[in-house]
């Protein structure tokens, strides 16, 4: 099954991808700087309804992840063995099978929605359902939810960003040769 390369123009996405920068928990890139977002065909449709949903609103997806090889995946976990977090590598996970995506909201300026935390923000403060963010935060988290499951996405209920297809270890996990450009050197 080949992923689908979700980067614009071919979608109406904002495309930042936090593992080809250090500002990520790791600390170091681990993704190549032209490394883009891949998703299977099933997340590529739900993708689509979402935007669509969103564009209305005046609002746009930023995306942060969404395929993400396996050795990825190690470089997470020995960043942060934490399995309310990260996925164990030996298992793989919803993002090694191209099903996930990490993202965030942008308004028409392009500035990100306040979430009450960044990105991979390892702690319980990140879970969906928390009234000790700001109020605006916990607005703008249950749109997103709204949003994506709306789209037909399940979410992740200790990751206020991390969305996936139903059922997603289903999926079979998808080997970083099998894509057209490799996400990691």
């Amino acid at each position: 099954m080949s992923l689908i390369d979700i980067s614009p123009p071919a979608f109406d996405l904002d495309i930042a991808l936090a593992y080809a920068t250090p500002d990520n928990v790791t600390g170091k890139p681990f993704y190549r700087a032209d490394a883009r977002p891949y998703l299977h065909p099933k997340a590529v449709e739900c993708l689509g309804i979402a935007i669509s949903l969103a564009r209305p609103l005046g609002l746009r997806l930023k995306v942060f992840d969404a395929y993400r090889p396996v050795e990825g995946q190690w470089a997470l976990w020995n960043a942060s063995p934490d399995p309310e977090f990260v996925a164990d590598p030996a298992k793989g996970g919803p993002h090694n099978r191209g099903v996930a995506l990490d993202l965030t909201l942008i308004d028409a300026s392009g500035r990100e929605l306040d979430m009450g935390t960044g990105f991979d923000a390892l702690t319980p403060r990140s879970h969906h359902g928390r009234t000790d963010v700001p109020l605006e935060a916990q607005r703008n988290r249950l749109l997103l939810l709204g949003l994506m499951t709306a789209a037909g996405f399940e979410f992740y209920t200790n990751e206020w960003w991390h969305y996936q297809l139903f059922n997603a270890r289903d999926y079979p996990v998808v080997a970083q040769s099998e894509l057209p450009s490799p996400v990691m050197d």
